[in-house]
């Protein structure tokens, strides 16, 4: 997204806190729509039948959209100007969440959920833009600063109300009420839509749809036969779908650098590789998300076809997870970062491996019908050190990009972190429900120990991933940042 804008808002507008209500709230709905269908994943799935792997689906759908939509929305922001275009995303969003809601099958169910990640990834980029047009001085960074406590609030009520809604069933609404509850809040943010303020790029950059074509492609062949087909007994046909992917990929990098080098304006910058330490930004971030969205998929998963709980059982199994990490994300950053610099990241990877491990040592020592009654403690220290590492980490990973691509760099990061929270819910979902197909208990307590080392693994090339970021004494509170840098997607 372009770093210089016209405004067309005066000064001090009157507005500005009517609209930055506004855009939190869309930026939370969106935001929720990537946990929430978790817990009522086997709800749906018990109603609207399919294979198993449409409960990984259900998930996937949305976030690859999101993640593979999200630097191209923001283009359509610099083209069409950002208040035109939220509003026309919202609107996409809302009628989505509907046809969501009404879905007759899991195939439809499937094809909507890409539709409403597609309208997210229109929504979430024009927030910054417009945040930028209506405050000035001071108050950007405070609106600015607003989103952080936001998605986190997103993050911890996902799992949690999409337990609640549908184990509630409002007017027999079932696991529908987790899409119908996104009517109201789009229709809020609409009516209050006008009070926002213009905001349009000065020159019209354009498409890469080409370069927008070869990502989906190749990593929608990637992903789709991590989540359709079995691990174990891998078809020749999956392998060359992601070989074929890989392909599909190095032609879109050599696509990109050939834009560059003819001055056209590339999806992804590639000057942005040019150190090891942004690269190694994007592997960490993608590792990280990875195995904190299948994990939280995982837990969801056995909680109700291993131990068969009820929904509501499932998402306040998360409870502990989500507290620890709004917890902890307020420590850091008002404590730990501004003192210990990126030094906290490391410790927060630190901390969700033994979250991990003891999780593991939890249900070993459980009885294989039953929750085991120290894994509460286990996910709240995961969901401590998650906090402990989200809070310094975009900003440790923006410390090497230049000024004039920030705007980039933070889109290509935010679209990483949705992708590797698909590539989690791919593998990891995968390991599990493999292991636990048969349906006994101690089949599904086995899987479920497996999928937890496996994340383990993960975790352990995260932390060899971030050492490669170490920027040598320097504390990210020491580095200024600029108030066109948006925040993450949390």
């Amino acid at each position: 997204m372009s770093q210089s804008t016209l405004r067309s808002a005066p000064a001090v507008y009157r507005w500005r806190w009517v609209g930055l209500t506004a855009l939190l709230v869309a930026e939370a709905m969106n935001l929720l729509d990537s946990t929430i269908v978790q817990v009522a994943g086997p709800a749906i799935h018990a109603d609207l039948g399919g294979p198993v792997s449409d409960i990984q689906w259900f998930s996937a759908a949305y976030t690859l959209a999101f993640a593979l939509l999200l630097i191209t929305g923001g283009r359509l922001g610099d083209i069409a100007g950002r208040k035109r275009v939220f509003r026309i995303g919202v609107t996409g969003f809302m009628l989505a969440s509907l046809a969501c809601a009404l879905a007759p099958s899991a195939g439809m169910l499937i094809g909507f959920r890409v539709l409403q990640g597609a309208a997210a990834a229109v929504v979430i980029p024009q927030t910054f833009g417009l945040i930028r047009a209506m405050f000035d001085g001071d108050e950007t960074a405070k609106a600015l600063g607003s989103i952080g406590p936001v998605m986190g609030l997103a993050a911890i009520c996902g799992p949690v109300l999409g337990g609640v809604l549908t184990h509630a069933d409002l007017f027999g609404s079932s696991w529908r009420a987790v899409f119908l509850v996104n009517l109201p809040l789009a229709a809020a943010v609409l009516a209050v839509a006008p009070t926002l303020a213009e905001d349009r790029a000065p020159r019209r950059p354009g498409l890469d749809l080409a370069g927008t074509a070869l990502a989906m492609l190749g990593t929608g062949l990637v992903v789709y036969p991590l989540i359709q087909a079995d691990p174990g007994h891998r078809p020749p046909w999956s392998w060359a779908a992601m070989a074929l992917g890989l392909v599909v990929l190095l032609g879109f990098g050599a696509h990109q650098r050939r834009a560059a080098r003819t001055g056209r304006r590339p999806l992804v910058e590639p000057s942005l590789f040019a150190s090891r330490m942004f690269p190694a930004a994007l592997v960490t971030s993608t590792l990280f998300f990875a195995v904190m969205n299948g994990l939280m998929l995982t837990v969801v998963l056995h909680t109700q076809l291993g131990l068969g709980a009820d929904t509501l059982t499932a998402g306040l199994t998360l409870l502990p997870w989500s507290v620890g990490l709004g917890l902890s994300s307020w420590i850091a950053g008002a404590y730990m970062v501004p003192r210990y610099g990126s030094r906290v990241m490391y410790a927060g990877i630190s901390l969700l491996l033994a979250g991990v491990l003891a999780a593991i040592a939890a249900y070993h020592a459980s009885d294989p019908t039953a929750s085991p009654r120290l894994l509460p403690a286990a996910l709240a220290i995961a969901g401590l050190g998650t906090g402990l590492f989200t809070t310094p980490f975009f900003t440790a990973a923006l410390r090497p990009v230049s000024p004039q691509e920030t705007g980039s760099a933070a889109g290509l990061l935010n679209a990483v972190q949705q992708l590797g929270g698909t590539l989690g819910v791919a593998v990891l979902g995968s390991v599990y429900l493999t292991g636990a197909r048969s349906g006994a208990h101690t089949d599904a307590r086995s899987a479920v120990q497996h999928t937890f080392w496996v994340a383990a693994a993960l975790l352990v090339a995260t932390a060899a991933s971030a050492a490669l970021m170490a920027v040598p004494r320097r504390r990210i509170g020491s580095v200024p940042r600029s108030d066109s840098m948006p925040p993450p997607a949390v």
